[in-house]
């Protein structure tokens, strides 16, 4: 499958030149997969790469994290998931704020949510990875679960599976 098809399907078709969007690298990084898979896995990608990001600093810890979660979530090899995790974490960066709200919306709107309480799991884990989250990631991961109209029960269950590495908690290593 080419760019100019998942261009195509994404809408932005009628320009031989890309619009400029915080997903289209991560597109074109994934251009073999399916189109709605490749959306999938970048939304995925870089609403990880909030969490990783909300305290201003992605460990490395995050970010193998991050690449392990893309590997079993999204089935890609250890190298496509470098790259995924790499360009989704340079896009939070040149466009988080502007486009965070509208990547959770386009993943709720594509995901079940089964694949929401997932994506929800791994939000926790990337933030847990150094043994402990940060109000700010904390708040992130709030905010991203809102977004995708996680139930509260939900919530509060997820939070509770990592209730050793909230704020206010002693880390366990």
């Amino acid at each position: 499958m080419s760019f100019e098809a998942i261009r195509a399907f994404l809408g932005l078709g009628g320009s031989s030149t890309p619009e400029p969007t915080p997903l289209r690298e991560l597109i074109e990084t994934l251009d073999r997969l399916e189109p709605a898979r490749a959306h999938h896995l970048a939304r995925f990608a870089y609403l990880l790469g909030r969490v990783a990001n909300a305290d201003q600093h992605v460990s490395p810890d995050e970010t193998r994290a991050m690449e392990a979660l893309v590997v079993r979530e999204g089935g890609l090899t250890a190298d496509q998931s470098t790259i995924v995790v790499g360009l989704a974490k340079a896009s939070n960066l040149l466009f988080g704020g502007t486009a965070d709200y509208q990547v959770a919306l386009e993943f709720a709107a594509s995901a079940s949510y089964e694949e929401k309480m997932a994506l929800g799991r791994c939000l926790f884990s990337v933030a847990s990875s150094d043994h402990q989250i940060s109000m700010a990631e904390e708040a992130e991961i709030h905010r991203i679960l809102n977004q995708l109209r996680i139930l509260p029960g939900d919530l509060t269950k997820l939070r509770v599976e990592h209730g050793q590495y909230l704020p206010g908690r002693t880390p366990r290593p």
